[in-house]
This record gives C-alpha cells, sequence and structure tokens, in this order.
C-alpha cells in the first residue's frame, strides 16, 4: 500500500517539537510495510494555493492508494488538489478554534474518513462543539508515544546531562506559553505558589525532550482542551508524575495512577498536590504500561486497519475491521470508553 500524508504543522527554530507526532507515525506506518511519502508545508494563508498544487502535481505523477492527511486546512487543500480516497485526522486546536474550528468541521462533509485524535474530540469541550460524528466514516486514529525515545531515566543523571542542578526541584509545562488554550497562567500561578521553578518545553529539542520530562519533578497540563494530550502520554512513558485538567486522553490514562492528578484547575489544590510530590527525592508513577497500550507503533498498526477496512469497503470487499472494534472505526455514537476507541 502507498499512502500520502500531508501536514502543515511541521518545526520551526521557536518550536522543534511542533509536528514531531505526525512523523513519528509515518516512520512508524514506514517500519510496518507501507510506503508512505511525507508532504510537510509551512502555516500561513501564502502557503495553501502552492500546497494544494504541489499535492495535485503529486497525486497524479504517483498512484496512492489513498492520502492522509492531518489537521483541517491540511486536509482541505489535500481535497481541493482532487485526493481520493482522503482521510483526515483533526487534532484539537483545528476543530475547537473559533475560526478554523467551522472551516474543518465543514470539511467532514466531504471526505472518506474522519478521524480525531481522541474520542473527545467528538464531543463539545470547554463549551467548544467537537466533530460531528458521520454514520460509518468516523474514526479515533492518534499518532502515539514513540517509546524507543521515551523511557524512565533516573532523574540525578538526566539533570546532570543538561547542567541542571540536581537538588533544585522544578515543574515541566511542555508546550509554548504563547498558545493561550495551554494556559501557561494557570501553571505559573501553581509554580509561584508552590514555591519552585517552572520551566517551559515550547523551545525545546525533541531529542532532549525526554530528558526534561526525567529531570522535572512532574509534568503540568493546564489545558482548556486538549485534542489528545501527548505530552501526558510521553511522560507517562518515562514513569514521571501528571497534574492534568481533564482534557484529552488525561481522564483515562491517569486514572488511578499514584502521584497523578486529574482534575479541573484549582490553583489551591493543585499547589498542595505538587507541594508534595516536592517533599520526596525523587517521585514516581507506574505510567509506563499505559503508555505502552497508546504507543506510536500500536496506533500505527491502528492506522493501516483503517486504511485497509477504508479500502475494502471502496472496492466492495470485506473490511478488516468492524464498526466498533479495536481498530479505530466508531459508529452510530458508539465511541468506547477508553479515550481512544
Amino acid at each position: 500500500m502507498r499512502v500520502l500524508v500531508v501536514m502543515n504543522f511541521g518545526a520551526d527554530p521557536a518550536t522543534p517539537q511542533r509536528g514531531r507526532w505526525v512523523i513519528d507515525q509515518v516512520e512508524a506506518l514506514r517500519e510496518g510495510g507501507l510506503e508512505v511519502d511525507l508532504f510537510s508545508f509551512r502555516p500561513g494563508r501564502d502557503q495553501y494555493l502552492p500546497a494544494t498544487r504541489k499535492i495535485r502535481r503529486m497525486i497524479r505523477q504517483t498512484s496512492y492508494d489513498l492520502v492522509h492527511a492531518h489537521y483541517g486546512l491540511a486536509g482541505w487543500c489535500a481535497r481541493l488538489a482532487g485526493a481520493a480516497p482522503l482521510v483526515v485526522t483533526f487534532h484539537g486546536t483545528d476543530v475547537r478554534h473559533r475560526v478554523v474550528g467551522p472551516i474543518s468541521r465543514a470539511l467532514t462533509r466531504r471526505i472518506d474518513l474522519v478521524a480525531g485524535a481522541s474520542r473527545s474530540l467528538f464531543d463539545e469541550e470547554a463549551g467548544r462543539p467537537g466533530l460531528p460524528l458521520r454514520e460509518g466514516r468516523s474514526a479515533v486514529l492518534p499518532c502515539g508515544a514513540d517509546l524507543s525515545r521515551f523511557g524512565p531515566i533516573e532523574r540525578g543523571r538526566a539533570r546532570s546531562e543538561l547542567g541542571l542542578d540536581p537538588e533544585l526541584p522544578f515543574l515541566l509545562f511542555p508546550a509554548d506559553p504563547a498558545r493561550p488554550e495551554k494556559r501557561f497562567d494557570r501553571a505559573s500561578e501553581v509554580a509561584e505558589r508552590a514555591g519552585v521553578k517552572l520551566v517551559t518545553g515550547g523551545g525545546i529539542d525533541p531529542e532532549e525532550m525526554p530528558l526534561w520530562i526525567n529531570s522535572a519533578n512532574a509534568l503540568m497540563v493546564t489545558s482548556d482542551y486538549e485534542g489528545f494530550g501527548l505530552a501526558c502520554l510521553e511522560a507517562l512513558a518515562c514513569d514521571v508524575p501528571v497534574l492534568s485538567t481533564p482534557v484529552g486522553i488525561a481522564p483515562h490514562v491517569l486514572a488511578g495512577l499514584d502521584h497523578c492528578l486529574c482534575r479541573e484547575f484549582d490553583a489551591g489544590s493543585w499547589s498542595d498536590f505538587a507541594a508534595g510530590l516536592f517533599s520526596e527525592p525523587d517521585p514516581r508513577t507506574e505510567g509506563r504500561s499505559r503508555a505502552e497500550a497508546l504507543s506510536a507503533r500500536r496506533m500505527a498498526d491502528r492506522v493501516a486497519l483503517a486504511y485497509r477496512d477504508l479500502l475494502a469497503n471502496r472496492s466492495g470487499g470485506s473490511p478488516s475491521i468492524s464498526a466498533n472494534s479495536g481498530g479505530g472505526r466508531v459508529s452510530g455514537g458508539h465511541l468506547g470508553n477508553d479515550g481512544v476507541s
């Protein structure tokens, strides 16, 4: 099977981590035996028309079995270029954004498979509508965590490699503080109340992110909404505690884990919880198994199954996954209760 993947959310010098989750999925799909070409273009109004023309040339020159776009605006470029069949995975901001959200939701009427990065994207969240559930044409297709990169490292060693004070506790806010939906103001208030340093992750090199996560006493997700919540999963892969609002997959992967908190934001209770972590020399949680269930490798297998199902249905053959199987297709409003399936 040959697939063209399209994205317009790639990294830049200010945000080197951005879009890495799509690249991880592409690499995992290739490892699984699929031929995958990746076309990435920069965000910006002046980029959409050239990108559409480039995609049109690519699908005319190469016989792709399908096209898979990530994010709504990239999906529109693929759709206008004539891509068919077309799968689009929506990741969060493209659904919840005041301007881009309605444009993305309109696209769902014109594509073959509507995919959300998590089940929560099909629901209303923070007062903002989710994706419409298209009968027989909806799926949950996360990207997953790359467990070959993220794993437990002794905290002292991780800090030593980064040149950090081995005794100085800190909290890690993994997002770009400039993104308003990530609510950096909340993270700052918790750190100030707890009397500890706050490190932000928007500009951290992807190769160093495992060291920064293992160096932190805890990772904080204070977002108004998340399409999936990859940073939460990456921290669990390192057995690092997570404090999170109930967004994306957090309510499902954090449930019952020691040293982890998942509740609506309250500066007082959050800072008290964080202070309890700082009283321990090396607070950890047993989160690795939760991350393994949603690894990039397993999620790529899920995506490949969805591809085969889509192609089988178009050709009149037998689908490789059923409407409610673990392969990721959802139907008739049933999205499972694990946050993904």
